[in-house]
């Protein structure tokens, strides 16, 4: 049995001349690229100054950048800093009213000798040798424990004793 093979597909006519579809590639004006150009070394003032330009606009780009964001931050800094003044006026002024309250003066007193203390005695055993890790973190420790209490206990004075004006 004869194999049996398909109709030939029709093709369609060509309606333009020949001459007309062909693109001269011999002419000046057209050229092809090759895939390295990017990688080749400059050959021409043109493509050295595309470069420099290149170079130039980058450069120019870069700079805004960092203006941009230095002058956010100077803002974001300005404003910080006024929130920080306003709350530390706030608190002297609050502190500058209270200072004749006796759990003012007396928190200033306490702290004051603490810190005096603290200095000597770190002092005296520093110059005894004395002075390590072991007996900095327990006196931190004091120090620490000490706190809490005396912020428990002057919150209770002016809330219930001696109230802030």
């Amino acid at each position: 049995m004869p194999q049996a093979r398909a109709h030939p597909v029709p093709a369609l006519e060509p309606s333009e001349s020949e001459s007309a579809s062909l693109i001269d590639v011999d002419s000046p004006h057209v050229s092809s690229v090759k895939s390295d150009f990017q990688e080749q070394e400059v050959k021409t003032e043109t493509q050295a100054e595309r470069l420099e330009r290149e170079e130039e606009d980058k450069a120019r780009a870069e700079a805004q950048k960092a203006s941009e964001a230095a002058e956010g931050a100077k803002k974001k800094a300005a404003t910080k800093s006024k929130e920080v003044k306003d709350a530390l006026k706030k608190d002297g002024q609050k502190l500058s009213e209270n200072r004749d309250n006796p759990v003012v003066v007396g928190n200033a007193l306490i702290w004051g000798i603490t810190a005096v203390a603290l200095g000597y005695g770190a002092y005296k055993k520093h110059s005894e040798g004395q002075l390590d890790w072991q007996v900095a973190g327990t006196v931190a420790g004091c120090v620490g424990a000490f706190a809490v209490v005396d912020y428990f206990g002057s919150k209770w004075l002016l809330e219930n004793k001696y109230p802030p004006k």
